[in-house]
């Protein structure tokens, strides 16, 4: 692959105040018009497809609708609105938001005042994008992530003329801040600090439908983390395609670690999370805030996809092997107890079953707290795409097994290790199983099933570990630390 190695970071453009301002003049302009609703406040969906930073933006899209006279509802049936936020990522999510998207159109015949609205990564694809306005017609909206901070305007325009909006053309990207947001619980909040990417790894769509990687400016992102904390959350993860980047295309020598430790010193009970790590830029500076700041977490989601140097190659993921093993070496070297996670991809096009064993020695070598697996996808437009590809889906899927039985035997290894320990864990939920009807989280981000009083949801408390599966953790309230933490 020969695609670009690097791409030039210019300043990244604001959206003007008086511009964000338009927008809650609209939203103020919707609200009068859902004020006169016969039956009460209009009801809104918002279905959310992907990654963590798609469940940001859709923060933004109810806060947008709150503020434009909605209320949130939680299913389809009956609501006003609808909203699907896609993921392009691989073609299954594709193919199963189609299928919801075609189911729409019963509701549709139901209530013709209903509006359906697509956003998101897939609205931002040109096939997709062609295919919704020639085979979709239930569908009146249709914009990409770069639009969205532009909702109101456009949903204004589909309710005064009932016309279909599509506002899907290639566009790089800006910032725009003080737009509402309405988040989805009391204890976790996602904190965008940038957005788009600039890697153009082979098989991603996500550069082509994101646009070029812009960075907020760093009070606003403290500013909002300080509010957070002051607020009472208690894990706050900061969010971009690539967090290591953050700053390049800022003034007054701004980067992630930087940022990071900032953010770290804001007073307040929580714990500081980030996502995600790309390891071509991952460096000992992170590493040592990592160590030396308490609210950091320790752990980190560095997604290394293949465990051949070729391979890597082919994916431009521009690192090798050897680099992927130092960078892991050296992040140990300072947090031996770092809970690792990443990202695999069986079957890239072209890559060869004694390739594949690369992958297999690798996490042997690593060994991961946890894998996301993934057989490869192709995304049209992206150039992995046309590669030749001789590796049958059988061999494909065998590999995969073989891949997912590794880890699992790592990852019961590694939660058997936590068996008698106390952890400081933050509970976070209730249980679906009534022998244990709490769910908590370790500081590295592990399940813990328990048992206790409902009344500490929201606390942090020590929790000894007293059994485990491959995917959790079993423990009670710590006979030395009983109550929640302080």
């Amino acid at each position: 692959y020969n695609g670009p190695l690097e791409v030039s970071m210019e300043r990244t453009t604001l959206i003007s105040p008086a511009d964000v301002e338009q927008q809650l003049a609209f939203c103020q302009s919707v609200a009068e018009l859902t004020a006169r609703w016969p039956e009460g406040k209009p009801l809104a969906f918002v279905d959310t497809y992907g990654c963590q930073q798609n469940e940001a933006d859709s923060e933004l899209l109810r806060g947008m609708l709150c503020e434009m006279g909605y209320q949130i509802t939680d299913t389809d049936r009956g609501a006003d609105v609808i909203v699907i936020n896609t993921c392009a990522i691989r073609e299954h999510a594709e193919q199963r938001v189609f299928g919801n998207v075609g189911a729409l159109v019963h509701g549709k015949r139901r209530n013709p005042e209903q509006i359906i609205c697509l956003c998101g990564c897939m609205a931002q694809e040109p096939h997709v994008a062609q295919r919704l306005r020639q085979s979709y017609r239930h569908v009146d909206l249709v914009f990409g992530p770069q639009q969205l901070w532009r909702f109101p305007e456009f949903l204004r325009r589909v309710m005064l003329r009932r016309g279909r909006v599509f506002e899907t053309e290639r566009d790089e990207g800006a910032i725009a801040e003080g737009l509402p947001v309405r988040r989805s619980g009391k204890l976790k909040a996602w904190v965008s600090i940038m957005y788009g990417c600039n890697n153009f790894c082979s098989y991603c769509i996500v550069p082509y439908t994101r646009g070029r990687e812009r960075s907020r400016e760093p009070k606003a992102i403290l500013d909002e983390i300080q509010s957070l904390a002051a607020q009472g959350y208690k894990e706050i993860t900061l969010l971009g395609q690539n967090v290591n980047s953050y700053g390049k295309d800022l003034e007054g020598g701004w980067d992630f670690p930087t940022l990071l430790e900032r953010a770290a010193g804001i007073p307040g009970e929580f714990l500081l999370r980030f996502m995600t790590s790309h390891p071509k830029d991952a460096t000992e500076k992170l590493f040592d805030v990592m160590a030396r700041c308490p609210k950091v977490a320790p752990v980190i989601h560095l997604p290394f996809q293949s465990g051949n140097t070729r391979v890597l190659g082919a994916m431009n993921r521009r690192y090798t092997r050897e680099q992927y093993l130092e960078k892991v070496a050296a992040l140990r070297a300072r947090l031996p107890d770092v809970v690792l996670t990443s990202d695999v991809i069986v079957g890239f096009p072209g890559e060869t079953t004694p390739e594949f064993e690369d992958t297999l020695s690798l996490m042997e070598e690593v060994r991961f707290d946890a894998l996301f697996t993934f057989i490869y996808s192709p995304r049209k437009g992206t150039p992995a795409a046309e590669l030749p590809d001789p590796m049958t889906k059988a061999e494909k899927s065998a590999n995969f097994d073989r891949l997912v039985e590794v880890q699992n035997r790592i990852s019961l290894e590694k939660h058997r290790a936590y068996i008698g320990t106390v952890q400081r864990c933050l509970i976070d939920g209730a249980g679906e199983d009534p022998r244990n009807n709490l769910t908590a989280r370790t500081a590295g981000g592990r399940l813990v099933h328990l048992s206790g009083d409902a009344a500490l949801i929201g606390r942090f408390a020590d929790i000894r570990i007293t059994d485990c599966s491959t995917w959790a953790l079993f423990g009670e309230l710590s006979a030395e630390h009983p109550g929640a933490g302080g």
